[in-house]
């Protein structure tokens, strides 16, 4: 159909700015999912590390979901695989500039909260099954690796498990004078059943997935036309694009004083992230996906899986004020991983 390749008769100029307008509705987008998404947390009860896990960070990935699945189905494996690893590894360092601007205390201790840290433990296994499925035997099932199947087992498993230690905590993180706790706002606003809130919520996800599609196909076009290698662009032009909802959010929320659903929303959406894999070995009808992807691939694989190991070690030791020693080593690992793609 005509509509599916009307990118390719457009500028690379023109390109360039339609691209900046999807991350502008992106980021618009997310930036209202965050106060919606804090109403639907105190209107529900399931608190905002849950909301932020299951529901903030699925939504907000939705456009890098759109851009994942549509390359795959293009036959770019690099480009559906590093567009969700690359998001996870830009989302996590944003976490770092939310700490800058919570002054009162270090974001981790702030937001101390069993949920999250048990998202980032589940993030960690999630993250080396890709890996273990790009070094064992290639197999697959209807052109699906089993990897795939479990990918979207492990974090079913996952959210299940996370709600029920919000309701049956075996342990609880030490209370400080720095402490913020998940308690429900009471403006007009919160006030508002959850059912008048998820009308609007499911409709910004729509737009954000169309955003998503455009910024696949842009993106696609753009790396033909300048030559660059899907790897590149997909961990750090697409993954950064599409994230842009977890900076704005993360931001938003912290601002709010939603500290839970701040660090909830990133660790969640990283979760959520992984299923994109799922998706594009589904829709990548060339074989197997992890057998598909370069060393360059597996290189954002393992600055994922570093960082995300930096952030839980900084949840658990929960440094007490100023900006934490995890932030600085997540930005320094970031910037690292982004000169050695780049240079």
């Amino acid at each position: 159909m005509r509509w599916l390749t009307m990118f390719a008769s457009l500028s690379t100029p023109i390109l360039f700015a339609l691209g900046g307008f999807a991350g502008l509705i992106i980021l618009a987008t997310g930036y209202r999912m965050t106060g919606l998404s804090d109403q639907i947390a105190d209107r529900t009860g399931w608190g905002e590390a849950l909301v932020g896990a299951a529901l903030l960070g699925a939504a907000t990935s939705m456009s890098g979901t759109v851009v994942s699945l549509t390359s795959a189905l293009d036959g770019r494996a690099s480009l559906a695989f590093s567009n969700g690893i690359g998001g996870i590894a830009a989302q996590t360092a944003f976490l770092a500039f939310a700490d800058m601007i919570y002054r009162r205390a270090n974001l981790e201790h702030a937001a101390a909260d069993l949920a999250n840290v048990f998202q980032a433990g589940l993030l960690l296994l999630l993250l080396t099954v890709p890996l273990m499925a790009f070094t064992a035997p290639e197999v697959a099932f209807w052109g699906i690796h089993p990897a795939s199947v479990a990918l979207f087992v492990l974090y079913a498993y996952g959210l299940r498990a996370t709600a029920r230690l919000r309701e049956e905590p075996m342990w609880h993180p030490v209370d400080t004078s720095e402490t913020r706790t998940d308690a429900p706002e009471h403006d007009g606003e919160a006030e508002k059943p959850a059912s008048a809130l998820i009308l609007p919520f499911l409709l910004l996800l729509v737009l954000m997935a169309l955003s998503g599609w455009s910024v696949a196909r842009i993106a696609g076009e753009l790396s033909d036309r300048l030559e660059l290698s899907d790897t590149v662009v997909g961990a750090t032009m697409t993954a950064v694009l599409t994230s842009l909802p977890e900076l704005v959010t993360t931001l938003v929320a912290v601002r709010r004083g939603a500290l839970q659903l701040a660090v909830g929303g990133i660790i969640g959406g990283n979760t959520f992230d992984t299923l994109f894999l799922t998706l594009s070995d589904v829709g990548y009808r060339d074989g197997s996906l992890y057998h598909a992807i370069t060393a360059d691939d597996l290189f954002w694989l393992t600055v994922a899986m570093m960082m995300t190991a930096v952030l839980t070690l900084g949840l658990i030791f929960r440094q007490r004020h100023g900006i934490g020693w995890e932030s600085i080593g997540l930005l320094v690992i970031y910037a690292g991983a982004l000169a050695v793609q780049i240079l």
